[in-house]
């Protein structure tokens, strides 16, 4: 870990140590998926480097103290910045950007060459313990097209989960970028929210992570005051209906509200840009963000 200059007291660090302590011992053993959005990658105030690499401490830690992790990440606003330096026009339909063949080869450049290729580096500074992945990979994710007026948009079929244990089994931390394949090889782009939950439900995961630009679920989207500390399955169902979730927010809370009634025990949406939100989310008895329980 990086040396840190800190004010906070040896006795605050060690009363922190021991509020943590039963949480480090529930979770010993157990799988937690985190998705880590490209926005909170993008979203970073100061310095999107020192925020990878404060991401990438925080995972080693989750890691060092027994729990295992999956990193599932995004990458749209880098997709975007890309598409705009190279003068191409990025068209969305309810949320999802219409991929042509073009926009396909630019997705996995990104997402596979760039924003995995980071993370990996960013945590692999502590040691060999990173691998970066692509759902193409082993056929980890098979795909179907979601709709044609879509183009390449990809919708998870399934997930096969062997490569992702064998690597959990050998201490390694897998970090998987979201393009899936059909049964004819055919690549498509998969909304990252969306793997990560069908991921989590795959491993039997005991916590699915949401790492985003907003400090948790809001009743009113934005009204900072309605922020929800623990929701239900069902809470997130009428969320949805409701519009209170809009945008981008709808695949996470309909991944989060599909992955605890299929046996993840709880799900989590935090505010990526807070440093250290994960710790703080998994370790302390206040948390940080929205908890989602069956």
């Amino acid at each position: 870990m990086s040396a840190h200059t800190t004010t906070t007291s040896p006795a605050d660090v060690a009363a922190l140590l021991v509020e943590a302590l039963p949480y480090i011992r529930r979770f010993s053993g157990k799988i937690v998926v985190v998705k880590y959005g490209g926005n909170a990658l993008a979203g970073a105030p100061d310095d999107a480097e020192a925020a990878l690499a404060s991401f990438a401490e925080d995972v080693v830690l989750v890691q060092s103290v027994g729990m295992l992790p999956v990193v599932v990440h995004g990458g749209g606003p880098q997709i975007g910045a890309l598409m705009n330096r190279l003068g191409m026009v990025a068209e969305f339909r309810d949320g999802l950007r219409v991929t042509d063949a073009d926009t396909l080869d630019i997705a996995r450049m990104v997402l596979v060459g760039k924003v995995n290729s980071d993370i990996v580096s960013a945590i692999n500074v502590h040691g060999p313990l990173a691998v970066g992945l692509s759902g193409e990979d082993a056929n980890l994710i098979t795909a179907g097209q979601r709709d044609e007026a879509l183009g390449y948009v990809g919708d998870v079929v399934e997930v096969d989960p062997i490569l992702l244990s064998r690597l959990l089994a050998q201490g390694l931390i897998p970090v998987v970028a979201t393009i899936g394949a059909d049964e004819d090889g055919q690549a498509y782009n998969i909304n990252a929210d969306t793997v990560a939950g069908a991921i989590a439900e795959a491993l039997g995961a005991e916590k699915l992570v949401f790492l985003t630009d907003v400090a948790g679920l809001r009743t009113v989207a934005d009204d900072p005051d309605s922020l929800l500390r623990t929701a239900t399955a069902v809470a997130l169902d009428d969320l949805v209906a409701s519009g209170g979730a809009a945008g981008g927010m709808v695949p996470k809370v309909e991944a989060c509200a599909q992955a605890v009634r299929r046996g993840v025990v709880r799900a989590h949406i935090l505010d990526g840009r807070v440093p250290h939100a994960l710790l703080l989310e998994l370790f302390t008895d206040g948390g940080v963000g929205t908890m989602v329980e069956p």
